[in-house]
């Protein structure tokens, strides 16, 4: 993610800023209503915006037109849920973009659709399936943060692949170069972002009690 200004032609970010307008006109509805029934989740919001701001800020170089970086995202999925986290993540890159040269406008949609879209929506599915197994609820969370870093950056590798295909081996090729790119520093960040995000959820379970973050979340009651 954080594609950075006017790497991609301007096909492609026209492309993905359409394709990404509809999660968050979607995502803000759910949130207006979510913040209407709960006012005490603005707590939520506010803690899942800071932690995704200050992850993904922390960036290190790994491509030409891209950065590696935690991403931030699964916590506010597993607080909030992954329609809502398109329009914290859009707030947070949009804010990066004017105020730290990080990403950009022009890729806005692009970055937004793989770090606030398909991120999110990956760590949700892996959280759901891991309380499913019967693993708490710090852990599901940790393991939902390393595959919302790495589905974030496989979809970042195919959106570059797409505007850059390889001349002898085209987009899969490209791909691939991408993705061996990334992984040097992007696993290693992973791992380290599940650990913290597990540490900060327990943190928030032992705060605020089991009962209390299942009723804010929503999270299904299928371990302690």
């Amino acid at each position: 993610m954080h594609i950075s200004e006017g790497f991609l032609p301007i096909g492609h970010a026209l492309a993905w800023s359409a394709v990404s307008a509809p999660f968050v006109v979607r995502g803000g509805r759910r949130l207006a209503r979510r913040l209407e029934q709960q006012p005490e989740a603005r707590l939520l919001l506010g803690a899942a915006g800071a932690v995704t701001f200050l992850f993904s800020a922390l960036k290190l170089p790994s491509v030409a037109g891209s950065s590696s970086h935690p991403t931030g995202t699964a916590l506010g999925t597993v607080l909030l849920g992954p329609s809502v986290m398109s329009v914290i993540v859009g707030i947070v890159l949009l804010f990066q973009a004017l105020l730290l040269a990080h990403g950009g406008l022009t890729t806005l949609g692009a970055n937004l659709f793989a770090m606030g879209i398909a991120g999110p929506w990956l760590a949700a599915g892996a959280f759901q399936l891991q309380r499913r197994l019967g693993l708490s609820t710090g852990i599901a969370a940790g393991g939902a943060a390393i595959i919302a870093n790495l589905g974030t950056y496989l979809v970042t590798a195919i959106q570059l692949a797409l505007a850059f295909p390889q001349a002898s081996t085209g987009i899969r090729g490209s791909i691939v170069s991408f993705v061996g790119i990334f992984a040097w520093t992007q696993i290693p960040l992973a791992i380290l972002e599940g650990i913290v995000t597990t540490i900060i959820v327990r943190h928030l379970l032992t705060r605020l009690g089991d009962r209390a973050i299942q009723l804010l979340a929503r999270v299904p009651a299928t371990a302690k």
